[in-house]
């Protein structure tokens, strides 16, 4: 009489790995997508147009596989103090570290005629533009890139793969599109793959953050940190 070789205990973790894996594929993509089409396939109105529908997906995907596929209720936990100073510390060495490699490499490898090129084609130029987006990077996309990438990317990786695998797992996901939008700004291979590397490590960071506290606010402190870091150089590159 033929078995199965399925033990019926796994049988409902192959299935949530199937359904953790159909979430991966439904969202990761997405930033890809819109990032190769904003800023290499159709810059301009259209690739601009598809960029924010991407961005709307990214938000909305999470929030509607919590509720209708995992029917959980949405729970916002309170952040530790334990929690918030590591972010804080975090965050200090994430800054100084970044600042540190411009001013050692990034200065002599990038080239600023080519920055305000490039961020002329999106408006990114007037000093007071530039801040507004700064302030939004800063301190309201990386809460909303810590909401995708931590709180949703990486509890499905952690799924699929057992501890540390889920977070370079959920690290590389997090890198795809980051490298993608640095090859377009930057065309020395050294500040693309740096770059990459720094994105990867942060990425990694933040998502062993998430594993240990399972909360995003010491991973969002530290991330805006680090982002304040870049919004400075940004500024060095653009109007100094």
């Amino acid at each position: 009489m033929h078995q199965s070789s399925l033990n019926p205990v796994d049988m409902p973790k192959r299935s949530a790995q199937k359904t953790a894996l159909l979430a991966l594929l439904l969202l990761v993509p997405a930033q890809f997508i819109g990032a190769l089409m904003s800023h290499v396939i159709a810059p301009g109105i259209i690739g601009q147009s598809i960029l924010f529908l991407t961005k709307i997906w990214m938000l909305a995907l999470p929030l509607f596989w919590l509720l209708q596929v995992d029917r959980n209720s949405i729970r916002i936990p309170k952040p530790t103090q334990r929690s918030l100073l590591t972010g804080m510390a975090m965050g200090i060495v994430m800054a100084a570290t970044i600042l540190v490699a411009y001013w050692l490499l990034g200065r002599y490898w990038i080239t600023p005629q080519q920055v305000r090129a490039k961020t002329q084609e999106i408006g990114y130029i007037t000093p007071l533009v530039y801040l507004a987006g700064a302030v939004y990077w800063t301190l309201i996309n990386s809460l909303l890139e810590e909401y995708v990438w931590r709180w949703f990317v990486f509890r499905k990786c952690e799924i699929l793969l057992p501890g540390i695998t889920a977070v370079g797992l959920s690290a590389l996901c997090f890198t795809l599109h980051h490298t993608l939008e640095l090859s377009v700004l930057f065309q020395d291979w050294r500040v693309v793959g740096l770059g990459s590397l720094a994105v990867f490590s942060a990425g990694a960071i933040w998502s062993a953050c998430y594993w240990l506290y399972r909360s995003i606010w010491s991973c969002y402190i530290s991330h805006a940190l680090a982002d304040s870091a870049i919004a400075l150089i940004g500024w060095h590159l653009l109007f100094a």
